[in-house]
């Protein structure tokens, strides 16, 4: 009689997301021109994140002003700008916050063709996939769609988030731990997008896989958008999640990974 192989635990699982990760990263070293290769779309995208940034920062007093104003007219002057103040932060917060995943998003509609070339190199270099393979010009309008979706999704769960944070205490424990859950989340269905749909396996159904691997998706996700936090970190975090991303759906898919 067969022994009965044990499911994997959550913590287990957690702890493969990060290493596939930490593969993605190693691919620099084993692959250093195809990952290279990657850095150009990134760099395009965050200048372009950081120009957008600037303008926020430059209008922010007067953004902040407008919506107090809609509500705090009647108020004293400190306390009209004491609730400026908390505006003008929780709008600060809030575009960094969304910026982790529009950058991403942003980075691989512009990168399509190069994140495929990493992507499809990595899987040949590891083993044909078992499923037919759809050419990228095919696949590259089905993952710009997706990643558009992504970042309607992220937009949707940005105000919820934001007010638990105004919550004294708990809200400065809880939303960015909210955050880090939705944004690993959001992370590993956009970056496993390009294998996933290379595969014929779109959005909907790549949700679904993804649920039954989720302490998988968050182990590889939640570091990804821990690390993109970090100024300029994003150039060469996106490629090396992309390898990784590859990896994270071959291991779904039961597919070797070494």
């Amino acid at each position: 009689m067969s022994a009965v192989t044990p499911r994997p635990t959550a913590g287990s699982e957690f702890v493969w997301g990060l290493r596939l990760l930490g593969r993605g990263f190693g691919m620099y070293a084993k692959y250093p021109g195809l990952l290279l290769l990657g850095l150009i779309p990134a760099v395009i995208a965050f200048f372009v994140l950081l120009a957008a940034f600037v303008t926020l920062l430059v209008f922010l007093d007067d953004l902040g002003g407008w919506i107090a104003g809609s509500f705090a007219g009647g108020w004293s002057a400190d306390a009209r700008k004491a609730a400026e103040l908390l505006i003008e932060v929780t709008i600060v917060i809030g575009a960094l916050w969304l910026s982790v995943i529009v950058y991403t998003a942003l980075t691989l509609i512009i990168g399509d063709p190069f994140y495929e070339k990493i992507s499809e190199e990595i899987e040949r270099r590891l083993g044909a996939v078992d499923h037919p393979e759809l050419p990228w010009h095919k696949t590259l309008p089905r993952n710009a769609a997706d990643s558009i979706r992504v970042i309607g999704t992220q937009l949707l769960l940005t105000i919820p988030v934001l007010l638990i944070g105004l919550v004294p205490f708990v809200g400065q424990v809880l939303a960015p731990i909210l955050a880090l859950l939705i944004g690993g989340w959001l992370l590993s269905l956009d970056l496993t997008g390009i294998p996933f749909n290379r595969r014929g396996v779109f959005l909907k159904e790549r949700r679904r896989v993804l649920r039954q691997h989720r302490a998988l998706a968050l182990g590889f996700g939640i570091p990804v958008a821990a690390l993109a936090l970090v100024p300029f970190a994003n150039i060469v975090v996106v490629p090396a999640a992309i390898a990784g991303g590859t990896l994270l759906t071959r291991r779904v898919h039961g597919q070797p990974i070494d």
